[in-house]
């Protein structure tokens, strides 16, 4: 998912305290799902489910998350993809099939006993469909977190919003955020926490990227960076081969990405992905606007139709409140 852009941007990262992150995020939707339907498993990679198989860890990364957030003074809006533009068509297929081959995988691994490859295989046939879209959207408006469906790509909407100084920063894994032209990037908030991975035990915080930086000290232009990204590869177009992010920048920075392009990819017209990236199909209809929780509504969607602990829930829903401050929901609203 994203582009590679990591080994050029490895050292413009900046660790973030979750005290400087208070205010509105724009939070991809898609990927933090993603993220939380790929962290919040069983050993084996079985996710959580209610008793009918019904995935829920998506829904329980939005409670207990989200709270948390809050918590922290961080203000949540949900980012939702709109239609995937045509050019983005391969990559899903691409996407689609990895998952499904994936997914049998973990089957293999499960009937034999290796917990470990289970795990592994299960991430990877992670898929975020209609079903964990329409209850993570039920789930948001019950604990009254404002959310909207992008025109097309929600990272491309968070990135607009931010721009505008409607948000302060965008939630996302992905690196196609700076692309498309976010300001500031912030990266580990849905997944921040301890995590065990391969047998250890890892720290995960978040980390601020901020957009001007990068194109400052790595001498190139917003369009520059698109450029790179081209090469390298994106979710619209396949890269060169053989070339990562540090050779891609240096191409740049020569001024030879359209002759490298003619040499190795004579076919490919790269003006439809900077124009995608540049002038994505946005809206600027939306409102911004958090309601107070209906802790009954949530204990009922929760508990009542998907099985979750009510002690647990209700417990939760207690910790809103802040220690520094005393701060409750109703400083919100």
């Amino acid at each position: 998912m994203g582009v590679a852009l990591r080994d050029i941007i490895l050292e413009y990262k900046a660790p973030v305290s979750w005290d400087a992150l208070a205010g509105t995020a724009a939070i991809d939707a898609s990927n933090a799902l993603y993220q939380f339907l790929t962290i919040i498993r069983q050993p084996d990679g079985t996710p959580l489910m209610d008793r009918h198989g019904r995935v829920t860890s998506h829904l329980s990364g939005i409670l207990f998350r989200m709270i948390n957030f809050m918590e922290k003074g961080i203000r949540p809006v949900f980012v939702f993809d709109g239609a995937p533009p045509k050019i983005k068509q391969a990559t899903i297929e691409q996407r689609r099939q990895l998952r499904t081959e994936a997914g049998e995988r973990w089957k293999e691994a499960v009937a034999r006993g290796d917990e470990a490859e289970a795990y592994k295989q299960a991430r990877a046939s992670t898929r975020v469909d209609a079903g964990v879209i329409r209850t993570s959207q039920d789930l948001l408006r019950l604990m009254g977190i404002p959310y909207l469906q992008a025109p097309g790509e929600g990272e491309a909407q968070a990135a607009h919003m931010a721009a505008k100084g409607d948000v302060r920063y965008v939630v996302s894994q992905d690196y196609d955020t700076l692309l498309f032209g976010a300001p500031a990037l912030v990266r580990n908030l849905t997944v921040s926490g301890k995590r065990k991975m391969r047998g250890r035990t890892l720290s995960v915080n978040p980390e601020r990227i901020i957009l001007a930086d990068v194109l400052e000290n790595l001498h190139v232009t917003r369009e520059q960076l698109i450029e790179i990204g081209i090469l390298v590869g994106t979710d619209f177009n396949e890269g060169v081969t053989g070339i990562g992010a540090k050779t891609a920048l240096k191409l740049v920075q020569k001024g030879d990405f359209a002759a490298k392009l003619r040499e190795k990819m004579p076919d490919f017209d790269p003006a439809p992905v900077a124009d995608l990236f540049l002038h994505p199909p946005v809206t600027d209809s939306y409102e911004l606007a958090w309601g107070r929780p209906d802790v009954g509504g949530i204990v009922s969607f929760l508990c009542g139709t998907y099985d979750f602990s009510e002690e647990r829930v209700r417990k939760a829903l207690e910790g809103f409140s802040v220690q520094a401050g005393q701060r409750t929901l109703s400083s919100w609203f």
